[in-house]
């Protein structure tokens, strides 16, 4: 065992709520309801109620505000062998997934809190996101390290599109694995007309609507996302992507101004609230570009919408979007509600894995 080693006979002790929070099913214990800590040395400690009664066994960060992610209720040692079986359970989950590129372990979605392994072709990619984790790094590190040394591309393939990602300088871990069956779902309902592609990023979207569409604009701010982009299409053979390099936003207002529109359009934008302080203007940019994104559209054209903001919670989502479309004047069927992939699993418990929401939907008039 690694430096963790001692640290697993150390006790915390909790209050009744932190208790109350494991019994419900949260994995999490903030700072504020701890009565005892060990020191600063993070690990893996075992847990307590003030009358000494056994909660758990959890990753200990003392300078977080959340101080303990519980593993496990029982006693059994938290070693090589234990990681080695945890993570293989959630590996077997992912079995018949029709990609070369997704998410092995989900963190707390898998009971493996603070933990994020991603599959790219025949490497692995981890993720550890807790001082609790660090401590125990090889231990961890050693189920996945059989994989090799992760090159800086990776060629992958999802539901016959191939893309490059980019493990040690793209998004997340190289790319956006939690939007693949959105990308599947957003190109079977692609209209044959025009398609808008906006905060493309290394063109996902882009890619499964440009075999269908007649044309692709894809957009986005950053120069560099949009050259992988380009990368992207030549592999798969697709020359009627068009590549901007832009503001969204000014795009949007760009070519309600010219009364453009589009068969397709997709809104997949960073998060804009970052915190409850920012929600309220986050839920004003969200609005803005829902509103003129379905004024774009083509009567039968149809708009997938996303926030991956975990403070915009789904129904507020979908709120906005209800908004958005009775200020556009434009009359929307809505044909299905999203979140992450099944390889991304959401606890109704754990609310913060439900930080992905998505919605399909078909202007009728």
């Amino acid at each position: 065992m690694t430096g963790g080693a001692a640290l697993r006979q150390a006790t915390v002790i909790v209050s009744a709520k932190g208790a109350a929070r494991w019994q419900a099913g949260h994995p999490w214990i903030y700072r504020t309801d701890l009565y005892d800590e060990p020191g600063d040395a993070p690990g893996i400690v075992a847990v307590t109620d003030r009358r000494g009664r056994h909660l758990g066994q959890a990753l200990y960060s003392p300078k977080s505000e959340i101080r303990l992610r519980l593993l496990t209720r029982g006693r059994e040692p938290v070693d090589a062998t234990w990681w080695e079986r945890s993570i293989a359970s959630a590996a077997a989950r992912r079995e018949g997934i029709a990609a070369t590129a997704y998410r092995v372990v989900h963190a707390e979605g898998d009971g493996l809190p603070s933990l994020v392994v991603d599959r790219y072709g025949p490497y692995v990619v981890a993720q550890l996101l807790s001082a609790g984790l660090e401590q125990v790094r090889d231990d961890v590190l050693a189920v996945v390290a059989a994989a090799g040394v992760v090159p800086a591309t990776v060629e992958v393939e999802e539901h016959g599109i191939r893309y490059r990602a980019a493990p040690h300088d793209g998004q997340k871990t190289g790319a956006f694995l939690d939007q693949r069956e959105n990308r599947v779902l957003v190109g079977e309902h692609a209209g044959p007309g025009r398609a808008l592609d906006l905060f493309t990023y290394h063109g996902s979207f882009a890619l499964h609507l440009a075999r269908r569409a007649i044309g692709v604009v894809a957009i986005d701010s950053s120069a560099e996302a949009l050259a992988r982009g380009q990368e992207n299409a030549i592999l798969n053979g697709l020359t009627n992507i068009t590549w901007r390099e832009a503001n969204a936003f000014d795009v949007l207002r760009e070519l309600e101004r010219r009364d453009e529109r589009f068969d397709t359009v997709v809104l997949d934008p960073p998060a804009f609230a970052k915190s409850k302080q920012s929600l309220v203007r986050a839920l004003a940019g969200y609005k803005e570009i829902n509103l003129r994104a379905m004024r774009l559209l083509a009567t039968g054209g149809v708009l997938f919408t996303c926030s991956c903001s975990y403070h915009v919670n789904r129904s507020v989502f979908l709120e906005m979007v209800a908004d958005a479309a009775r200020d556009s004047g434009t009359r929307l069927q809505l044909l299905a509600v999203t979140g992450a992939g099944r390889d991304h699993p959401e606890l109704v418990n754990v609310p913060e894995t439900g930080y992905l929401k998505g919605a399909l939907l078909r202007a009728v008039d």
